[in-house]
């Protein structure tokens, strides 16, 4: 009976002594090709949404990038499936030949994402993906479109040992580059009029003068509001992707 009790024992301090990042596992379900939505339910936290693609031929074995992909600003409510209209508008197609797992969650309280609430649930959800599926740590990206472009200077600049690359697309920058170190690949039109270009140029030559990787694809026409008119710019991040991962 003694022996029985202390089996228990142990096995419930093991579990107990789990890291974090191995308890996650059990919290996110290892889906088949496709684009799915879903909510990480977590204990004295709030939920997350968020939309996650697997894609064809998938198997844990084959570590495959993840992208971490951040939506827009919604007007007059929480942010519902944002991330999924994010993926099916822009990155989806746009980073399709990547072969990546792309998981977009929906901001808490509809952003913006440059909170500590975001950075929390943000980083939990990617730990949580990574425990559950096979992925490669080294081809961990962020990218995102206006706020989620903000979202992914934040994120990048904040967490530098989480993403191997950065590639906002219409996002606002920091005023600075600071310390940065971080590859960029930016997207951002000319015909944009609600987060201008210059100051995503200003930073990307800032960050080639620092000896960053940073390129920028500036697009001619496009208006902030036409999302998918981005997908051929975004598009151009896959080659540079794989010569930055060689």
């Amino acid at each position: 009976m003694r022996i029985g009790l202390w089996i228990t024992i142990a096995t419930l301090v093991a579990v107990i002594s789990l890291p974090s990042r191995a308890l996650a596992a059990r919290d996110v379900p290892v889906l088949g090709p496709g684009l799915h939505t879903q909510t990480l339910e977590r204990e004295g936290r709030p939920a997350i949404g968020y939309a996650i693609v697997v894609p064809p031929g998938y198997t844990r074995a084959t570590k495959a990038p993840l992208v971490l992909a951040l939506h827009f600003g919604v007007q007059g409510g929480p942010s519902l499936f944002a991330g999924r209209d994010l993926v099916q508008l822009l990155v989806g197609p746009a980073l399709a030949e990547l072969g990546a797992i792309i998981v977009a969650p929906d901001a808490l309280n509809g952003g913006p994402w440059e909170t500590p609430q975001n950075d929390e649930a943000v980083l939990a959800l990617v730990d949580a993906v990574m425990a559950s599926y096979g992925i490669d740590p080294k081809k961990v990206i962020v990218t995102g479109y206006s706020m989620g472009g903000a979202g992914v200077w934040h994120f990048a600049g904040a967490y530098p040992d989480r993403f191997a690359a950065a590639v906002p697309v219409a996002g606002r920058p920091p005023a600075a580059a600071g310390s940065w170190r971080v590859p960029v690949f930016a997207v951002h039109s000319r015909g944009d009029r609600v987060v201008p270009i210059g100051p995503t140029e200003q930073r990307i030559e800032e960050l080639k003068r620092a000896g960053v990787k940073a390129d920028l694809v500036a697009l001619d026409s496009p208006t902030h509001y036409q999302t998918s008119a981005h997908v051929q710019g975004l598009r151009l991040a896959v080659p540079w992707l794989r010569q930055l991962w060689k």
